[in-house]
């Protein structure tokens, strides 16, 4: 049995991105291989069910997306529409009928390969700009925004992976 891929971030770097934001770009694709991967494995039932009262799977990919794009939104100095408020707010619904961890997918594979456009563009000087997050407009710069996007969307796929072993499991 051939030995399974390494981790994004042991297989060098990525053409076309400022080696300070590739353990970033090496974080999003990733996060993008592993739910990839999930959602080959996860039965429909499974997908928006709360074991314990934990969020569901559905919840976490589509947040990982989400907060990708919100905080890549405040990375760029703007402040979040009024579509990405009521998307927020709506992360864990499963909708009626439920949408399939699929759909979720695709949707945040989307994200995930914007905001790879967005770490491709940036520049070293736009790295140390200063940027404000949310209504109390917290401080951070642009660098900070951008692994924090990236550690978020890792810690989600994560505890998808998790919730889905749990599931599995019982």
């Amino acid at each position: 049995m051939p030995d399974p891929k390494p981790e994004a971030w042991l297989r060098g770097s990525v053409d076309g991105f400022d080696p300070f934001v590739m353990p970033a770009v090496h974080a999003l694709i990733q996060a993008r291989e592993d739910i990839q991967q999930l959602a080959a494995t996860v039965p429909a039932a499974q997908v928006w069910v709360t074991p314990g009262g934990a969020a569901s799977i559905g919840f976490h990919v589509r947040h990982l997306g989400g907060a990708l794009d919100r905080l890549l939104t405040y990375a760029r100095g703007e402040g979040l529409s009024d579509g990405q408020k009521a998307a927020m707010r709506s992360e864990s619904l499963p909708g009626d009928p439920p949408v399939s961890l699929a759909v979720v997918v695709g949707d945040v594979d989307a994200q995930i390969e914007r905001a790879l456009d967005q770490l491709r563009a940036a520049t070293r000087e736009d790295l140390t700009q200063p940027r404000a997050v949310g209504r109390a407009a917290l401080p951070t710069t642009t660098l900070g925004l951008l692994f924090h996007a990236a550690e978020h969307c890792t810690r989600h796929a994560g505890q998808a992976i998790t919730t889905a072993k749990i599931l599995a499991s019982t």
